[in-house]
């Protein structure tokens, strides 16, 4: 079956969950509703299942083969900091024209040239920043900001919702109430896209958007890896993650090493101060201000079935995922945020996280660096090889704005 033909069904299979949700109202379900509708979400599940397997084939494919090479738009016209950095990448220093030299020396400033190393001037950093930004499961929903350099940071804080105000008799001085605030240290890490090895032959084909195939691959390799740290790294030489900076705010009973159960999730919601749950839903102009859930395509198996007191399925499937639109699936009416870096079931693991997962902030410093490398143990394979760090950071500045759900020890 085709991907196409593939989305579909799993369009249709949803709009038929959802038709049952609909149909069946606030009524008690009876063992056939609730047998019903789990099969449907098992084909569902199965569906997904085959389109996860044909991306990640049709991924490797284009990796191995170049299937996915961007071509240059006819006609277009290229900046100045554009052309410097095509020549960079096409051309070895001693190919390179008086002009041409001149072109890329405007565009990157040079640190180890000896080495081919260059840092890339901001309007061209920019380029893989906003790609970045486009890219990974926490990026989606997290706040970002960008950086000039990558000095240390601490970023102030300040969390009001214990403050209380106060009715003051005639005559009587208000009290005195100062905000309390604090910081959260906001520093980067530096991560490499390892390198990059390009066929001689696409290089010298002026056809080939050589910039952005190799910004595509930095982006992919870069952002896997920032997403892994966001999600669950320590905060010691590296990021600090949603999963270990946010708070439990339910525990598993014994015997739910690997289970959550509807009275856990309902507690987990529970967990947050009604302050952050009171937010609007998300609009154009203020995104990702729902609060969500955010946890892996393994715990999505074993929530998605569960069912309240009364029977009926707590899950409720996207109306528009398809081809062309992908909106959330909500889980006790909030929507689900799939990352398959945070951490699997297990014990004392935090597997689940909900609340305000845009208090997350991640940094992203402008201080991008590449290099090009075509000595002999490249050139000899008939390749050149490309290679980039990039500079990023993030931290969850409210502490209390988000839950997670941790599992008992045994």
């Amino acid at each position: 079956m085709s991907m196409q033909a593939l989305r579909e069904r799993l369009s249709a299979l949803k709009k038929d969950a959802n038709a049952q949700l609909a149909a069946a109202g606030a009524k008690t379900w009876t063992a056939e509703d609730k047998a019903k509708f789990d099969a449907v979400v098992d084909e569902a599940e199965r569906v997904e299942q085959q389109i996860d397997a044909h991306e990640r084939a049709l991924n490797l494919a284009a990796d191995k083969d170049f299937g996915n090479v961007i071509r240059n738009e006819p006609n277009a016209k290229k900046t100045e900091l554009q052309q410097g950095l095509e020549i960079f990448m096409r051309k070895s220093f001693r190919e390179m024209s008086q002009e041409d030299a001149q072109k890329v020396r405007n565009t990157m400033s040079t640190t180890t040239g000896s080495e081919g190393g260059f840092t890339v001037q901001p309007l061209v950093a920019t380029s893989l920043i906003d790609l970045l930004k486009a890219y990974g499961f926490m990026r989606r929903v997290a706040d970002q900001i960008t950086t000039a350099n990558g000095a240390d940071l601490a970023y102030p804080t300040s969390d009001g919702t214990t403050e209380v105000g106060e009715i003051v008799a005639q005559n009587v001085a208000a009290t005195s109430a100062d905000p309390t605030f604090g910081t959260r240290s906001l520093n980067v890490f530096k991560f490499g896209s390892k390198i990059i090895t390009i066929p001689i032959e696409l290089i010298q084909d002026s056809s080939i958007d050589i910039v952005a195939m190799v910004q595509k691959r930095m982006r992919d390799r870069i952002g896997r890896a920032q997403n892994i740290y966001f999600s669950t790294g320590t905060g010691t030489g590296q990021p600090m993650g949603l999963f270990t900076a946010a708070g439990v705010g339910k525990v598993g009973t014994t015997g739910q090493v690997t289970t959550v159960t509807y009275d856990d999730l309902v507690d987990l919601v529970d967990s947050l101060d009604a302050a952050y749950l009171d937010n609007p839903p998300s609009t154009p102009e203020l995104p990702n201000v729902e609060p969500g859930w955010m946890f892996s395509q393994s715990m999505r198996r074993v929530v998605r079935k569960i069912k309240d007191t009364s029977g009926r399925p707590i899950w409720t499937p996207s109306y528009d995922e398809g081809a062309a639109a992908k909106t959330p699936d909500r889980l006790l009416g909030y929507p689900v945020n799939i990352n398959n870096d945070a951490p699997a079931a297990g014990a004392n693991a935090k597997s689940m996280a909900f609340g305000n997962l845009h208090k997350y902030l991640i940094r992203d410093a402008m201080d991008v660096t590449m290099f090009r490398f075509d000595d002999s143990a490249f050139v000899s394979k008939g390749q050149i090889g490309f290679l980039a760090w990039a500079r990023a950071g993030g931290n969850l500045m409210d502490v209390n704005s988000v839950k997670t759900y941790q599992h008992p020890a045994t």
